[in-house]
């Protein structure tokens, strides 16, 4: 037992360490910041609470930088991102220069590390290593690899930084002339960078070994060594943050930068009942500058943006113009390969098609093209010639001056746009985005608009940022409201829009850091209640795809397809197995939303013959499910899930309410006696006594009964109301820091079914006291990335996934006080 005054010095440490924590979640609106969100190509991000203390980057990690600089009276401040880091190769991937490695799959003999090793019955491999024939030059398919490669360094002494350049699948140990300099237990997904000691390199011959151990999916390694350039952070002041607020649509920051202050905007006007406005690929920067000691000052904003935002890999060539149209200064900038839709993955950036920064002429613009590396110096020597057009990690510069500013506010704005030229392959048929469905509009086009219509798409920005945070604000708190704002763009940005060849809307998702698959139908069902309430269309557009894959006959099972592809190849699925109850419950209960949300029937009727084949599997496997997948695939297969079966009873329930809209009365009545006699099933099967259990065959488990919700929603009336008390109660026991676990199987959760499953709980305070470790999360979590929604419910720290559409389920609670009038 603890001594009663060793006691008291642990709760005061305690009480020390949460003041700490809540003064940090004070300064802290979210765990990434949007900036610029469109659809998973083109989606910006700032990592850090100050703007100035990170490079911006995609939603993948990898650097997309924005960087902004300001001039007041000749004084330089930095208010947006950092110059990129500059790296110069000494030892080249295999993305940058072909090479060769000697390799063996069985443990060597003698001291393999060594610089004077012989490799003999080694083999010679190009590089890279591993077991994707499709993406890599030597197979290796074995459990164990040795990978040697000797090279020549003529003066180590005149490196700045030494690093390894590595992009390795998984474990890995490296050794630099027999000394051990890198360990990892784990993968990477990309090139990451791994500082070592310059010490460790000899004038002359060196070696680099690798042992590489596969423990589980694929296989992978490219490797070389980098020098780490000088930057000029130093050279230049940093613009002091005052805050920082995040909207539906808006991130806005305030900056003093010595006797000027700055309002910068960042505006995605993601207004979903204009799909017009929506599809557009068009983003604002807005500038909003005063004097902060009523005299006036000589001001001057730079934008310098990144070709790499264009690019797949920063080693990708690219071409840069400068232009002009009657309206607008333009800079371009794209790969110069152009491959058009040529792969599909999960950790990929697009490389085809092109990005704009574009500046009305009135604002007298100053804009040109350099290095990356060379752009802030030449802000800041007053220098603006283009010194460049074709290359690798190019600078599209604009300089906007102000002239003379005093107290008086004075805004001007920059728009970023990008232009895919074809955004979807569809079933073997390439689709141009949603905006160009035509073929005839261009994107200087799309930006003339932009600019044309700045202060109208602010107005309704802004309007609309109120409305949505008013409304969550009533229907859950400042909490809810908070999460329910940090949601918006996100969900939305992880999808593109485009029309079907049959005319129909298609609005895609990507698997976001999950596999990267398209149009996963468990990942529209957690996000669905965001677009039922903005506009329903919008979810018949991730419906679509599934239905017409199984009415065309390329799906022919009696349930829904898991997804269409690997984004943005919408083949058909990829997915390794079907989760046959979960896709068929998600895509009958959906429809089901659609038809009440909507408040009419032709949605349904078109697809009546495939809802009807869908419930049917349901009543025949859905009470007691057989092992299978759910959309908690990570947690494995799981046989007499209680949770799928409810989900299956609802979807059966659902399908009987659609019937009865129709005015099938027979039908409606047959299918609602099915699920009304499963309901005492379940409940017998599940009861665990204080709890409902997470299989039926184990009374010790427990589980989120999330499904349950759209009983409740959409008013089913299927379960009695001592469910929803006896499970919530429950769940209250069980909460951790940051939620509550999924299951009881681990400690991990989804923050996604825990607001379904605060939804249902049956008072506000319930209700709010299962938010408030999610809302803790947001802005407490080490993992600082876009929104993850997967992650240990202890520590907070992400399991996997980030910046996917499934926090659209937020919305949940607002949905259902919206459709019942709450």
């Amino acid at each position: 037992m603890m001594k009663k005054n060793s006691k008291l010095m642990f709760l005061s440490l305690f009480a020390c360490i949460f003041t700490a924590g809540q003064t940090n979640a004070q300064e802290r609106k979210a765990p990434s910041y949007p900036l610029i969100t469109h659809n998973p190509n083109f989606s910006i991000w700032s990592n850090t609470d100050k703007l100035n203390a990170s490079t911006t980057t995609h939603w993948t990690g990898a650097d997309h930088s924005l960087l902004g600089l300001i001039s007041v009276d000749g004084n330089i401040y930095r208010f947006l991102g950092k110059e990129e880091a500059s790296y110069k190769t000494i030892l080249e991937t295999s993305d940058e220069k072909p090479y060769t490695v000697a390799y063996i799959e069985t443990a060597p003999q003698g001291d393999w590390k060594s610089v004077g090793y012989t490799n003999i019955g080694w083999k010679t491999g190009s590089a890279p290593i591993g077991d994707d024939a499709k993406q890599v030059k030597t197979l290796w398919k074995s459990d164990h690899i040795w990978v040697r490669r000797n090279f020549n360094i003529t003066n180590p002494a005149s490196i700045n930084e030494l690093l390894l350049k590595m992009n390795h699948d998984d474990n890995v140990e490296v050794y630099l002339n027999g000394k051990k300099v890198y360990e990892k237990e784990g993968w990477t997904s990309t090139f990451q960078y791994f500082p070592i000691s310059k010490g460790d390199l000899k004038t002359g011959k060196n070696t680099i070994a690798i042992h590489l151990a596969n423990t589980a999916g694929g296989r992978y390694l490219d490797f070389g060594l980098v020098d780490k350039q000088k930057d000029n952070a130093a050279r230049i002041q940093l613009a002091e943050q005052k805050n920082v607020e995040v909207t539906a649509t808006q991130t806005v920051y305030n900056f003093t930068c010595g006797k000027a202050d700055l309002k910068l905007t960042f505006t995605s006007p993601l207004i979903m009942s204009d799909l017009g406005i929506l599809s557009r690929p068009v983003s604002y920067i807005s500038y909003q500058v005063q004097s902060n000691d009523a005299k006036s000052h000589a001001v001057k904003v730079f934008l310098s943006a990144s070709s790499n935002i264009a690019v797949y890999r920063p080693s990708q060539e690219v071409s840069a113009q400068k232009y002009a149209t009657a309206k607008l200064a333009v800079l371009k900038t794209g790969t110069t390969e152009q491959p058009v839709l040529q792969k599909g993955a999960d950790d990929m950036r697009i490389d085809w098609g092109y990005f704009y920064v574009a500046a009305p002429k009135s604002s007298n613009a100053v804009q040109f093209i350099t290095h990356g590396n060379a752009a802030a110096d030449a802000f800041r020597n007053g220098t603006s010639a283009s010194t460049v057009s074709k290359g690798r990690s190019l600078a599209l510069n604009t300089v906007i001056p102000f002239g003379t500013v005093g107290k008086t506010p004075v805004e001007r704005f920059i728009a970023l746009g990008y232009d895919e030229v074809l955004s979807i392959q569809y079933f073997k048929r390439n689709l141009r985005p949603w905006w160009n469905t035509s073929g005839k509009e261009t994107i200087e086009g799309q930006l003339t608009a932009a600019a044309d219509q700045y202060k109208e798409i602010m107005q309704k920005c802004d309007t609309f940022n109120k409305s949505v945070y008013a409304d969550a604000l009533r229907s859950g708190g400042e909490e809810y409201a908070h999460l329910c704002a940090l949601a918006y763009r996100q969900s939305i940005a992880a999808h593109t829009l485009v029309k079907s060849p049959e005319g129909e809307i298609l609005w895609l998702s990507k698997e976001n850091n999950s596999g990267g698959f398209i149009n996963t139908v468990d990942v529209t069902y957690p996000s669905a209640p965001l677009y039922l309430i903005y506009n329903p269309s919008l979810l018949q557009g991730m419906l679509n795809g599934i239905f017409y894959f199984s009415e065309s006959g390329k799906y022919p099972h009696p349930w829904a397809a898991h997804d269409l592809g690997t984004y943005p190849i919408a083949n058909g699925q990829t997915y390794g197995e079907p989760m046959p109850v979960e896709e068929s419950g998600n895509m009958v209960i959906l429809t089901a939303a659609i038809t009440k949300a909507q408040g009419n029937t032709s949605y349904a009727k078109k697809h009546w013959k495939t809802l009807t084949t869908w419930t049917d599997y349901l009543v025949k496997e859905g009470l007691d499910p057989k092992t299978q997948l759910c959309t908690d695939d990570f947690a494995g297969h799981l046989a007499r899930n209680a949770n799928l079966s409810v989900k299956a009873i609802v979807g059966i329930a659902c399908y009987a309410q659609m019937a009865e809209t129709l005015g099938y009365t027979e039908t409606a009545k047959k299918y609602r006696s099915i699920a009304e006699s499963m309901v005492p099933k379940w409940i017998e099967m599940a009861d665990a006594g204080d709890h409902y259990a997470l299989t039926f065959d184990n009374k010790n488990t427990w589980s989120q009964k999330y499904n349950l919700v759209w009983d409740k929603v959409l008013v089913l009336n299927l379960f009695p109301q001592k469910i929803y008390d006896t499970e919530t109660k429950y769940y209250l026991t069980k909460q951790n820091k940051f939620g509550i676990p999924l299951d009881s199987r681990k400690a991990y959760t989804k923050n996604d079914w825990i607001l379904w499953t605060a939804t249902f709980a049956p008072t506000e305070e319930e209700f709010k006291a299962l938010v408030h470790p999610v809302y803790i999360h947001a802005i407490e979590t080490e993992s600082r990335v876009p929104l993850n929604d997967f992650y240990d419910s202890k520590t907070g720290i992400r399991e996997n996934f980030k910046g996917r559409s499934v926090v659209g389920g937020f919305y949940m609670k607002l949905f259902n006080d919206k459709l019942n009038k709450k």
